[in-house]
């Protein structure tokens, strides 16, 4: 029987630096939430050898190979599961890759939600949380792929309610590595920045945020600062800015109906960029 998981993307609607570790992470604060319109798709076919087949229009940069995220994940709770019955992967790849949508950590996290399943894992059990969070940063926020806050490196995390919110994405089809974006903040080893107490209140969060990491990437990809002017100047974007570490931006609407009209209007404006209207929750 094949089992079937969507893998949504990731936007950091604030992404807040707050220090550089001794051990080469970065301490974030960051209020998260997924998009339901823009997600690759993943399968797991117990029947078949372990491994990893890949497809769609980032399939290229994604790789079917050792470093892919949906095989590491895999082989980090099967570390921990005793007999954990595997099968062959299939990924369908929409999300665009290196784009601070957290696709790949949104892969690893559908993985472990088809191992769970087929091998009557709780979604609480804490050998899939601690396999989520050796596979990477962001994958163990999205094991539940609802909003939430992300604390530490990105293992902490903290549920989040927020109102579904329109929104359109927005990337340059350039490819900003995020090693290379925070080497471009350039923070030292042990230095702190003081953080800011989020509101209580995630509209005031939201509207009160920043991403700390768009400076630094917009160095690395001046299209951003592009992105950022195009959405700001649509009728009924409330907030525009970059998610993660880019070169996505997203801009937030009032209603469906103005996210909509807004990506068609952008997509004509910027035929070479990838654009999708969505709603974050």
């Amino acid at each position: 029987m094949l089992l079937r998981e969507r893998a949504p993307a990731k936007v950091n609607l604030t992404l807040h630096v707050l220090g550089r570790r001794d051990d080469g992470y970065h301490d974030l604060d960051s209020l998260t939430a997924f998009a339901g319109c823009a997600a690759d798709a993943l399968t797991l076919d117990p029947a078949s050898p372990f491994g990893l087949t890949v497809d769609g229009p980032f399939a290229r940069p994604a790789g079917d190979g050792d470093d892919n995220l949906v095989l590491k994940a895999a082989r980090a709770l099967a570390g921990r599961v005793h007999g954990l019955t595997l099968g062959a992967f299939a990924l369908t790849k929409r999300i665009p890759v290196a784009a601070g949508l957290g696709g790949g950590s949104a892969d690893a996290a559908a993985a472990l939600r088809l191992l769970a399943q087929l091998n009557g894992l709780a979604n609480d059990d804490h050998r899939l949380l601690d396999a989520a969070a050796e596979a990477g940063s962001d994958v163990p926020v999205c094991l539940r792929s609802r909003a939430a806050r992300m604390t530490g490196r990105g293992e902490v995390v903290t549920p989040v309610e927020i109102a579904p919110t329109p929104a359109v994405l927005m990337n340059p089809m350039r490819p900003t590595p995020t090693a290379e974006v925070f080497r471009a903040l350039g923070l030292a080893p042990g230095e702190t920045r003081d953080g800011d107490a989020p509101p209580e209140d995630a509209a005031a969060w939201i509207a009160r945020g920043r991403n700390d990491l768009e400076a630094a990437a917009v160095r690395i990809a001046p299209e951003i600062a592009a992105g950022l002017l195009m959405l700001a100047s649509q009728t009924g974007c409330r907030t525009a800015r970059m998610s993660g570490s880019g070169a996505t931006v997203f801009g937030l609407f009032g209603t469906a109906q103005e996210a909509r009209r807004a990506a068609r209007a952008l997509a004509k404006a910027a035929p070479a960029w990838w654009v999708r209207s969505t709603m974050l929750r």
